[in-house]
């Protein structure tokens, strides 16, 4: 059974009449005959009467009208959101992001994104830099926003660059190092520092050696945390001091004092990363929507 059998037998019995029904489908007459045969044996049942000029529906054919309905309307609804998935209008998002980087650029993202297609699904995903770049590779996430990642990570992926923050030094209020306009390194150097887990984030260490190697000292980690909820919680505590880019002052607010840096380093590099073939048309979107296009 076909649904060319149900889309026949369904045309003929709104018609009533076999020539009516095959010149709504534009079909020969002979052809809808043998169709509506064909599917009565395999059912093994009647599902017309027959006269010299029309047909009716038999009681087993009164129910499987409505059956053949659904399934064709089930079949019409199912090419329908293939078809938008595959445009990218429809479906589902996952999205991997790292919060302290792109607390300005997500929700800017989010709503450009949302107001072009609002029958795609976000789905947020908190995570560390490599637990994004896996799940893009694994298939688990569609675009990941974070730190543009270094030569070897990009296997497979590429990185759209959205935005640069400067470094700078995150102190308590109450800090001694508070009430100054800038910051070295070296003064930085000699501070308990609070970062994240060794485990989680080995990128965010390796940086922070390359960064503080020119003071000759390597920072001394009092803390280390897994969200950048707690590392804000710590420094605020009076528990250390943290190098973190000037888009943190949108997460702490007035909780923290970001110091810049003198002389400035290099800025962070913050990005949308997705894979580089097979990407869905919906991630590209959501790309699109981050770098501003059609805003």
């Amino acid at each position: 059974m076909e649904l060319r059998h149900l889309r026949y037998f369904v045309a003929v019995a709104d018609e009533e009449n076999v020539t009516r029904a095959a010149a709504k489908l534009h079909v020969a007459q002979p052809a809808v005959s043998r169709q509506i045969r064909d599917l009565e044996e395999e059912l093994g049942l009647p599902l017309l009467e027959r006269t010299a000029k029309s047909v009716r529906l038999t009681d087993a054919g009164r129910v499987f009208l409505q059956e053949a309905r659904a399934v064709l309307a089930r079949a019409d609804d199912a090419i329908k959101t293939v078809r938008a998935v595959a445009g990218g209008t429809s479906g589902e998002l996952n999205v991997g992001y790292a919060p302290s980087l792109t607390v300005q650029i997500l929700p800017r993202a989010l709503r450009r994104f949302q107001a072009a297609l609002p029958g795609v699904k976000v789905s947020l995903h908190d995570l560390s830099t490599e637990e994004m770049l896996d799940g893009l590779r694994e298939g688990r996430l569609h675009v990941c926003l974070g730190i543009a990642p270094e030569g070897g990570q990009l296997r497979g992926l590429k990185f759209h660059e959205l935005a640069q923050y400067p470094m700078g030094i995150a102190v308590a209020p109450g800090h001694r190092f508070a009430r100054q306009r800038a910051i070295t390194l070296e003064k930085a150097v000699a501070e308990p520092f609070i970062g994240y887990s060794r485990a989680g984030y080995p990128e965010y260490h390796t940086a922070m050696t390359k960064i503080f190697a020119s003071t000759g000292r390597a920072p001394h980690f009092a803390e280390e945390h897994d969200s950048v909820t707690s590392l804000i919680a710590a420094v605020e505590s009076g528990r250390g001091i943290a190098l973190v880019p000037s888009c943190m002052a949108c997460l702490a607010g007035p909780r923290l004092k970001i110091l810049p840096l003198k002389p400035a380093i290099d800025p962070v590099v913050v990005g949308a990363v997705c894979r580089k073939t097979g990407a869905s048309p919906v991630a590209q979107k959501f790309v699109d929507a981050a770098e501003g296009e059609g805003a």
